[in-house]
This record gives C-alpha cells, sequence and structure tokens, in this order.
C-alpha cells in the first residue's frame, strides 16, 4: 500500500513540474515577442519630417532617397538634379560608387558605406516605392514623386 502511495506521490510532483517548466517556457517566449513587436510596428509606423532630409544637388528634379545600413540606421537624402536617371543623379553627387557589369552598375557603396557580396556576403538591394526594383539604378529613369531607396541585404 505504501508502495502505491509513493508511486502516486511521485507521479503527482512530476506533474506539477512540468506543468511549471511548460508554463515558464511558454511565458518567456511570449513575452520576448511581445516586447520585439510593438517596437518594429513603433519604427514602421514612424513617419519622417521630410525637413529632416539631406539636400543634394541642384536642378529642377527634385526626388527622395533612403538609405538603410547593416544596424538599420536611416538616413534621408532629397536630391535636386537635371539628370535623366537615378543612376546618375547618385554618382553625379557621390552618394553612390561601384562597378560596370555585365547588368549594369554594381552598387558597392552608398553614402560611404561599403557592402561587397564578395567580401562579406550582403549587397545594396535597391528599392522604387518599397518595392524591389525591376530595373538596376542605372536604368531607372527619375519619376517625381516615387521613393527610391537602398538597404544592405
Amino acid at each position: 500500500m505504501r508502495m502505491k502511495w509513493s508511486k502516486k506521490i511521485s507521479s503527482f510532483i512530476l506533474c506539477m513540474m512540468l506543468i511549471v517548466a511548460m508554463a515558464f517556457t511558454t511565458t518567456g517566449c511570449n513575452g520576448a515577442a511581445a516586447k520585439e513587436e510593438p517596437s518594429k510596428a513603433g519604427a514602421e509606423a514612424e513617419t519622417k519630417d521630410p525637413a529632416e532630409a539631406s539636400v543634394l544637388g541642384e536642378g529642377n528634379t527634385v526626388f527622395t532617397v533612403s538609405v538603410v545600413d547593416k544596424e538599420g540606421v536611416e538616413t534621408d537624402f532629397e536630391i535636386h538634379t537635371d539628370k535623366e536617371t537615378v543612376g546618375e543623379a547618385l554618382l553625379d553627387l557621390g552618394l553612390i560608387e561601384g562597378e560596370e557589369g555585365d547588368y549594369g552598375l554594381y552598387v558597392k557603396t552608398v553614402n560611404g558605406i561599403t557592402a561587397d557580396y564578395d567580401k562579406d556576403g550582403v549587397y545594396w538591394a535597391f528599392y522604387i516605392n518599397g518595392e524591389y526594383a525591376s530595373t538596376g539604378v542605372d536604368a531607372t529613369p527619375i519619376t517625381e514623386g516615387e521613393q527610391y531607396s537602398f538597404k544592405v541585404e
């Protein structure tokens, strides 16, 4: 009789320990996710003041470019130019540098920050209005009102 009672107590204690361990595990996971999500949502929802953008160049055509580095720091530029393509304007102002390749300009440096896939495994991705661009920066005509950006990926 005593043996049965001992097994029941042992089983009960083991079950309670498992329940506590599962509670800690699920609480720990939910707490970390809950802490990260609002900050991401807040960062995405945050609107930038256009007055904070650095103004570069001279010309009749105006467009904006944002640069997001490896750490996620975003820098905005308001570009004034008379050039025809985004690449021409940014090269002329020294905001981007790169090499000519089979598919056009391979941008390696943006705003003084180099991302070289051959060395680091990261590259500068070019976006138009938040969408991955289907044309290279040197083949993209400037369209006023569109938002151009470079992000390290």
